[in-house]
């Protein structure tokens, strides 16, 4: 069973020539992997990139041809991914504010998940705001993935390449 060794970057992933240095080293270095699956949000705080395919096909530029290379873009931020889960972040938050909109991922830059996740921590009674690593995990804590890959493409992408590479069956 291959082994998923999660590299995080603070705040962005590396543009143009520094990502593909950082994946030739990866497949080629002293651990060389099997394969570089890169993840970045569109909404980075930058203008980089215009929607998940943009980013997905910079990226791909970036690296050049290379077909142990697989980029991902959450559309518009990682939060959307969490958008099917509103219950249980309503409960978390202890509010009751509506989704906003039964398209997580057409929830956009004007105003993207996280911010609408951060206004609901913070406008309910819980005694925090919205932090990703602590609040992220328990919004997901026993939750199936394929409950937001069915309303979500890109993510639903995403886990069908960790699938095939695992030679796993993919989600419909």
């Amino acid at each position: 069973m291959p082994k998923l060794k999660p590299i995080t970057y603070d705040g962005r992933i590396p543009k143009k020539d520094k990502l593909k240095r950082v994946v030739e080293n990866l497949l080629t270095g002293k651990e060389a992997y099997d394969a570089v699956i890169a993840l970045t949000d569109v909404y980075t705080g930058t203008n980089d990139f215009i929607d998940a395919a943009d980013a997905k096909a910079k990226m791909a530029a970036w690296v050049g041809d290379n077909p142990k290379f697989f980029p991902h873009a959450a559309q518009y931020d990682f939060e959307a991914w969490l958008l099917p889960f509103w219950s249980t972040i309503q409960e978390l938050a202890k509010h009751n504010k509506s989704v906003p909109g039964n398209q997580p991922e057409k929830v956009n830059h004007d105003k993207p998940p996280a911010k609408h996740i951060q206004e609901i921590f913070e406008n309910g009674k819980c005694r925090d705001s919205y932090v990703k690593p602590r609040d992220a995990k328990r919004i997901l804590e026993g939750k199936d993935l394929g409950v937001a890959a069915a309303v979500c493409p890109e993510l639903k992408a995403f886990i069908n390449t960790i699938l095939a590479l695992c030679v796993g069956e993919l989600i419909d």
